[in-house]
């Protein structure tokens, strides 16, 4: 079955679809019928819209959801700064740091555990692009927590949407829309502003993040491959509606906005939502369902065919954000070199191992909880060692990555590093380029006679070719 085979059970229920419009009620009757915002809301509740969308936008773009609670979401005490020194999370202009915008290729040891914070504080800006403030852009994190958040706490992001890569561990998600429990081989995406709660079930965690600054994601065109393939929306999973019903006790609602921490009390849960519709929510989706695409014949398509869902720019067919896995796959290409092909590109490549081996990396480097960064025109491609026996191997049908799964974050920003990504978490690996490719050696032969054209040279320093080549050559 293509679905993966997790130890720990899931105990929650879920609506299917992605991009579908999806209506739930924890109490039969709590959802009003035909009006949004009628005058008295069942049972007493309160009418609260989200919007994930201006107002305005297009029908085919517009994300809302309304949500009946018993609360509204105001009812809080003016926002107050937290605390900087163990978060902070925008390194560039409203910043104390920068961004370090440097050409080499990088490669990160597995990121290290730790016990001793929550999920808020396990948050670590590593890299990215633009400015949350602006909208524009997007921040690459690594996430450690041991921690449960308080049972009176709750987290919102209003810089972005968060998407959610588990490595080690799971997390119990409870969302003001309902519970998801994510685990590793699973995503998760929390739209900016969905207020949530995070517990660890099975101890601590570890994992990637990509926060979009700006946009949505959706699932890519799918253009002539036709209908169906790659992930498709109905292995979406949302929650159903399930709410707290508490007024008595102080709760904290912790944000983060423009990078930094903001605290508020309340006297009463946010998590009161007791029915809601809409299109806007919080989603899951196993990696393990993704229908791989790839060539019968010959060449290695682009890696964009392993895209899992996208974030547009402006301009069509360039991606703020791609989501990209490498999952267990057949390869059958005739006469070709099976691993991706040496490149360089216009778009920045961030890369994670969740387990198993790279395909593509096969010299030990890159480990499960590792990330590398291939940024704009860095040269990159398969290691010494994946080269040479991917060129010698016998030309057979072979399923690779078995037991494997690697995923890319990538875009068409050039991405910057944090200081603590490049030099505080002290995971960079200093012989990154010597480890993969200082040692690859040339293997070009002439030909005997060989014909040399166009102004190559016969071999020898400062020597001329054939200058007939060359109509406008001058002695």
């Amino acid at each position: 079955m293509p679905v993966t085979q997790f130890e720990l059970p899931d105990k929650y229920q879920y609506q299917n679809g992605l991009g579908s419009y999806h209506e739930t009620e924890a109490v039969e009757g709590a959802l009003p019928v035909a009006a949004n915002n009628p005058q008295k809301a069942p049972y007493g509740l309160y009418n609260e819209k989200l919007s994930g969308t201006a107002f305005t936008a297009p029908r085919c773009e517009n994300q809302q959801s309304w949500l009946y609670r018993v609360l509204p979401a105001s009812a809080h005490s003016p926002f107050e700064p937290r605390e900087t020194d163990s978060f902070n999370t925008n390194p560039g202009d409203h910043g104390r740091d920068r961004w370090h915008q440097i050409p080499n290729q990088l490669r990160w040891d597995p990121f290290d555990l730790d016990e001793t914070v929550d999920w808020v504080h396990g948050l670590k800006l590593v890299a990215g692009a633009g400015d949350p403030t602006m909208k524009c852009g997007l921040g690459i994190f690594i996430y450690a927590a041991g921690k449960d958040m308080d049972a009176h706490q709750a987290f919102y992001s209003a810089d972005g949407d968060f998407l959610i890569v588990p490595q080690h561990g799971a997390l119990d998600v409870q969302t003001e829309l309902g519970k998801l429990l994510v685990r590793p081989n699973e995503i998760c995406i929390i739209p900016r502003g969905i207020r949530y709660r995070i517990t660890l079930p099975e101890g601590p965690v570890r994992g990637f993040i990509l926060e979009l600054y700006q946009g949505h994601f959706h699932l890519p065109e799918l253009g002539p491959i036709g209908s169906n393939g790659l992930a498709n929306a109905r292995d979406f999973q949302a929650p159903i509606a399930a709410f707290d019903e508490d007024t008595e006790n102080e709760y904290t609602l912790l944000a983060k906005f423009g990078g930094h921490l903001f605290a508020a009390k309340q006297k009463h849960t946010p998590f009161d939502v007791v029915a809601w519709h809409g299109n806007y929510y919080p989603y899951k989706y196993d990696l393990g369902r993704f229908n791989t695409i790839g060539s019968i014949s010959y060449d290695h398509p682009d890696p964009s065919i392993f895209t899992v869902l996208t974030a547009q720019s402006n301009h069509p067919g360039t991606a703020v954000a791609d989501f990209v896995i490498f999952p267990p796959r057949w390869l059958v290409a005739e006469d070709t070199f099976r691993p991706p092909w040496y490149h360089r590109n216009t778009m920045s490549e961030f890369m994670g191992l969740i387990q198993g081996q790279y395909d593509a990396k096969t010299g030990g480097g890159f480990q499960p909880a590792g990330a590398s960064l291939h940024n704009v025109m860095s040269a990159h491609g398969p290691d010494a060692s994946t080269h040479e026996k991917a060129s010698n191997a016998e030309l057979k049908p072979m399923k690779v990555g078995e037991g494997s799964m690697a995923f890319m974050f990538e875009s068409c920003l050039m991405v910057g590093v944090t200081e603590w990504g490049l030099k505080k978490c002290a995971k960079v690996q200093a012989d990154y380029n010597a480890e993969s490719w200082e040692s690859l050696k040339p293997h070009f032969r002439r030909p005997t006679p060989a014909k040399l054209v166009n102004g190559t040279s016969n071999g020898v320093p400062g020597s001329i070719g054939d200058q007939g080549q060359v109509p406008h050559w001058t002695s």
